[in-house]
């Protein structure tokens, strides 16, 4: 088992081994898409796309998330999620493989719709609701939360070395004498070869976390309304969202800074860690003051943070709020997560994760192309200023909403 220095464990007490499984599989998919959210604008450009049609690119592997994780939402009762899981990281590995072999753009188009690639920071993929509906059955309700930070934890921190990673492509060029689009291609290999791994893992995880006995899996019954509610209020955040996912983030600051494929990564490195540790802290805020207000209350300065960037004149200056927003950005993703975790039945939860997933993965993909055809009328970065504005909405309507729909453990005994 993973410790810290002083002996405690990194897992919250009684968590089955399982979990060790599914983590595994999430800090390599994360490293995948840590490296290739930033390489996708980047080798884009490289093969001679223009800003629009790069967001249309990003809006299709946004689009192709939500349509696969609609249909797993429909089928997820039916099969055993071990081995949707399995069938996940075969496509995520014909993905990597697809990418390599054709350079047109209407093929990448296809393929960013069938595929896995993520351009964002956060799991927006078929992978999430069903890891989610696993990762709850092997802990108790009282650590759900603190198992969920450490699962965004380990995603974020590694997508971090993924971010730093973007920059291998360069010093291959440099040392090796490969040519840049060929050694980007072997970063698409090195995707293709994560997918195999995380097959392998999904491979070895138990039958008993597969829901049975007296909780078997079900579509949505008597949750349906409030999880439809939810979906559609994280609809609105992940509409927002869109206009800054990472991919889109960094062809801003090549445009606007002049950036290096290597300075962007270092970057994106950074905020990184720094939204990689506040998962911790969002489980220890959430015992304090609830899972609702923690997903709020972190999130509105945030957004803030994140209008001023474009507002900075200079790149110090942008790089500051940048990096103060990171440090609050993701916070809410554990919380919201196990909240949705919490509000339904056990039977309900892979169709809950399924319909709370879906709508904001389709949202999302509404969103890149407006930003990447703002980007192509002015180099201020619009983008992030809507992105940070509609999020503050969204903060504002989940807290008139939900603060007194409760999870289980935060109800007050009467």
């Amino acid at each position: 088992m993973l410790r810290f220095p002083s002996g405690a464990s990194f897992f919250p007490p009684g968590v089955l081994p399982d979990a060790r499984l599914l983590l595994w599989a999430r800090g390599l998919r994360a490293f995948g898409d840590g490296f290739v959210s930033l390489l996708l604008p980047y080798y884009l450009t490289l093969l001679g796309y223009s800003a629009l049609q790069i967001g249309a690119i990003v809006t299709a592997t946004l689009l192709g998330s939500g349509l696969m994780t609609l249909g797993v939402g429909f089928i997820a009762h039916r099969y055993r999620q071990r081995t949707l899981l399995e069938l996940a990281a075969l496509l995520m590995t014909a993905t990597g493989v697809a990418f390599i072999l054709t350079t047109d753009f209407w093929p990448l188009l296809l393929i960013a719709v069938l595929g896995t690639i993520n351009p964002s920071t956060g799991d927006a993929s078929v992978f999430a609701p069903l890891e989610h509906a696993l990762l709850t059955r092997t802990v108790g309700a009282e650590h759900r939360t603190a198992l969920f930070a450490r699962y965004t934890l380990i995603g974020a921190l590694i997508g971090a070395l993924g971010a730093q990673a973007s920059g291998l492509p360069i010093l291959g060029e440099t040392w090796l004498g490969l040519d840049i689009k060929h050694a980007v291609q072997i970063m698409f290999l090195l995707y293709a070869a994560l997918g195999v791994i995380s097959l392998l893992l999904y491979h070895r995880l138990s039958p008993r976390i597969e829901p049975h006995g007296d909780a078997p899996t079900t579509p949505l019954g008597q949750s349906k309304r409030k999880v439809y509610t939810l979906a559609a209020v994280f609809s609105l955040d992940a509409f927002a969202g869109g206009f800054a996912v990472q991919s889109l983030l960094a062809l801003w600051l090549f445009d606007r800074f002049d950036l290096s494929i290597v300075t962007a990564g270092t970057i994106f490195f950074w905020t990184g860690i720094l939204s990689a540790f506040s998962q911790l802290a969002a489980a220890r805020l959430a015992r304090r003051i609830g899972l609702i207000n923690t997903m709020v209350f972190t999130h509105l300065p945030s957004s803030i943070f994140l209008i001023l960037v474009p507002l900075m004149p200079t790149l110090p200056l942008a790089l500051l709020f940048l990096m103060l927003r990171s440090a609050l950005s993701q916070m809410d993703v554990p919380t919201r997560t196990s909240y949705v975790m919490a509000i339904v039945t056990p039977g309900e939860r892979p169709a809950a994760a399924s319909v709370t997933a879906v709508p904001r993965s389709l949202a999302s993909a509404m969103s890149p192309m407006l930003a990447g055809w703002l980007l192509t009328l002015s180099p201020f970065g619009w983008p992030l200023v809507i992105c940070g504005g509609l999020k503050i909405v969204y903060d504002l309507t989940l807290l008139a909403m939900f603060r007194r729909v409760r999870p289980p453990e935060e109800e007050r005994p009467t």
